[in-house]
């Protein structure tokens, strides 16, 4: 099992294909934390608050990480939650950073 957390997030470049099957699995396996994978394309996850401020405030920090990283990736949120949706525009479809910015927006929210 990998520590994905602690990975770098190197972004796609582009000119590979997308995970699928068994490989995009393996990756799953090693973050399924909540995570869902829709359609081999993308990773969604919702997370919970207590209110709009500090719903708000983790949609800062993600959004600090992504910069950080270089990997954006949707967000919305409102009072008492936040969504993120994640996956590689450049190949239209999941490759190992996003699992790695995923694993890293969970270590946001527990900490």
């Amino acid at each position: 099992m990998k520590d994905l957390a602690s990975m770098k997030c190197v972004p796609c470049q582009g000119g590979v294909p997308p995970l699928k099957g068994e490989e995009l699995q393996s990756f799953y396996q090693d973050l399924n934390n909540g995570w869902e994978v829709v359609e081999e394309h993308h990773l969604k996850k919702r997370f919970a608050f207590s209110d709009f401020k500090s719903a708000l405030e983790f949609v800062n920090h993600v959004g600090r990480l992504a910069e950080d990283v270089g990997h954006h990736p949707e967000i919305s949120f409102g009072w008492g939650f936040a969504e993120v949706q994640n996956y590689t525009h450049k190949i239209n479809g999941l490759h190992e950073a996003d699992f790695v910015f995923a694993a890293k927006v969970d270590r946001l929210f527990l900490s």
